[in-house]
């Protein structure tokens, strides 16, 4: 696994617990993370959309029973960097989200390919018996978009 301390925000959330979320309106993938405690990012909870309601309701649970200081959304963009109706979507999501935890930091991170980085990471990996599991594949995204999110 690669070694993410010499990362500046890295070093700036040490020891503060890391929620990433990977918005989907069927699957919402969640990884977790605590710079300095945790040898790197993890898969954690599959969500199974219901509603923007339901779904903040489940992730609000998680960041109680977890004491999760930071969360961090997937947004997705095109190629080009322009949002689409998706992106739209996942922001307002992300802007009720922040309303319903807001002793948390939030941050957005660009998603832009995490599901098919997370395909090619399954195929690679016995842990996946190189194969892609749509159970998880969500949560493997999350686990990059936190990945991604400490590295930038």
């Amino acid at each position: 696994m690669e070694d993410f301390s010499f990362y500046p925000r890295y070093q700036k959330h040490i020891a503060k617990r890391i929620l990433a979320i990977d918005f989907g309106t069927k699957v919402i993938g969640t990884a977790m993370y605590c710079p300095g405690m945790d040898p790197f990012p993890y898969i954690a909870e599959k969500i199974i959309y219901k509603s923007h309601t339901e779904s903040i309701k489940t992730i609000k649970s998680i960041v109680e029973n977890e004491g999760i200081d930071i969360l961090v959304l997937g947004v997705p963009y095109y190629l080009d960097g322009k949002e689409s109706d998706n992106t739209r979507r996942i922001k307002e999501f992300g802007e009720q989200l922040m309303t319903a935890c807001p002793d948390q930091e939030f941050f957005e991170q660009d998603e832009t390919l995490t599901t098919k980085a997370a395909e090619d990471r399954m195929k690679s990996s016995p842990q996946f018996n190189f194969k892609v599991d749509v159970t998880k594949i969500d949560c493997v995204a999350a686990t990059i978009i936190l990945e991604d999110f400490i590295k930038s």
